[in-house]
């Protein structure tokens, strides 16, 4: 790779949360780029957790993020205590029951893969980056963004603290209410959804089997996730007014509550750990760049979580970008490559296609499943039958859940000798 321009950094990734802190990590730590100069714009960088109680923030982690995370180190040092493996998955309509009519079953027995997936601490994951061999060649910058001006040769980047920074290129993986993607001229569409997603952990009577179970409610879907401690993490959309009753409420009543939604399947039920709530809403970007700019994870698409694919489509967003400006590496000088929109596109058209079938998809069976019209209640019913007994239709949205369906980045994609 030729000589670039004089930057401060070659690339400044906006925002260190889980997505950000994983896309300048797989930079960092590309054969291809390894010429280049990588910082990351955080304010308040992860803290090490503490070997104590699980936090209520936990993502479903597929088997594509997971291959993400092992390529830059951060998979293997996560403690195994905090790795919650599970093989099955049962999603049900309320007017039905567990594995019968208006219910579906998905198995990793039935793939090539050893666990559909893993419920890990959103903390323990970003801390894991943090402290992964490759995210140690990345400038930690502790500051947030002020101003942005793209030029054509630069970004000239004001910081929280008066510093003024140039790059060559911007990543912005500063979150659903992105001011990089402000700054930078994109507009995105997006609506809150008239619900809130209540967490906790609970104690069961009888165990979660390492398997997730989400029964459809009338407000919205009640997941249990579980836990290696044999607890389960719960996520419960619902109306706002009810998720802040849930937090506030009686423990007993709560669990009481819990019990009831989950349609007694674990037998009693006892809150276990801290509450908490936050908003749900829908957002896709117009345009995911423009000129020495890009944007990845909730930047760039806020998903419903009643799939569990939020982190995990801003991770594929990481590893195709990585892949793209590898790939050209050989042929540009690094300013090139930096500033080449040409190729910022195809990283658009690419990702972009890619998520909106995620989020149609999980918006679609939002506004399925969360209401009570006896119409929809009656397709939701023959449609999960119907998908539980067609296998290849089946198949696809269990490879989709796992990330392993798709247009996949090479390094999401299952080695031939795993």
């Amino acid at each position: 790779m030729r000589n670039a321009p004089a930057y401060d950094f070659h690339i400044v990734v906006v925002g260190g949360g889980m997505v950000g802190a994983c896309t300048a990590a797989l930079l960092a730590a590309n054969v291809e780029l390894k010429s280049l100069r990588i910082a990351i714009l955080e304010s308040a960088p992860v803290a090490v957790p503490e070997d104590s109680d699980i936090d209520v923030r936990v993502s479903a982690v597929s088997r594509a993020s997971e291959r993400v995370l092992s390529a830059i180190g951060a998979w293997q040092s996560i403690p195994e205590p905090y790795l919650s493996p599970y093989s099955e998955m049962v999603v049900w309509d309320e007017q039905a029951r567990p594995h019968g009519a208006g219910s579906i079953h998905f198995s990793a027995a039935t793939s090539t893969e050893p666990s559909l997936g893993h419920i890990v601490e959103n903390r323990r994951i970003q801390h894991a980056i943090y402290e992964s061999s490759s995210f140690r060649r990345v400038t930690l910058l502790t500051a947030s963004l002020q101003s942005m001006q793209i030029e054509v040769d630069r970004v000239e980047l004001g910081l929280s603290d008066g510093r003024r920074l140039s790059c060559g290129l911007v990543v912005g993986a500063d979150g659903v209410e992105s001011l990089s993607r402000t700054l930078a001229g994109l507009e995105s569409d997006g609506r809150a959804y008239e619900q809130t997603a209540f967490v906790t952990h609970v104690r069961t009577q009888h165990p979660h089997q390492s398997t997730a179970w989400q029964r459809f409610l009338r407000d919205g879907p009640i997941a249990f996730l579980p836990l290696a401690d044999g607890r389960s993490s719960i996520v419960w959309t619902t109306r706002p007014e009810h998720a802040a009753e849930l937090v506030t409420g009686d423990i007993e009543s709560v669990g009481t509550q819990i019990e009831s939604a989950i349609d007694g399947i674990f037998g009693d039920v006892e809150v276990a750990g801290p509450r908490g709530k936050f908003p749900l809403r829908w957002a896709h970007a117009n345009a995911y760049c423009t000129d020495r700019f890009v944007l990845v994870g909730d930047a760039a698409h806020a998903v419903h979580p009643l799939a569990g694919q939020g982190v995990n489509l801003g991770f594929l967003d990481a590893a195709a970008l990585v892949q793209i400006l590898s790939e050209a590496a050989n042929e540009m000088s690094a300013d090139q490559v930096l500033g080449e929109r040409r190729l910022l596109r195809r990283y658009e058209r690419w990702r972009k296609s890619e998520n909106a079938i995620a989020l149609g998809l999980i918006d679609g069976l939002n506004h399925l499943f969360s209401n009570s019209d006896p119409l929809r209640r009656w397709l939701r019913t023959v449609g999960l039958s119907t998908v539980d007994r067609a296998t290849p239709l089946k198949q696809l949205l269990m490879s989709r859940a796992m990330g392993t369906a798709g247009d996949l980045p090479a390094i999401a994609r299952r080695s031939p000798a795993a």
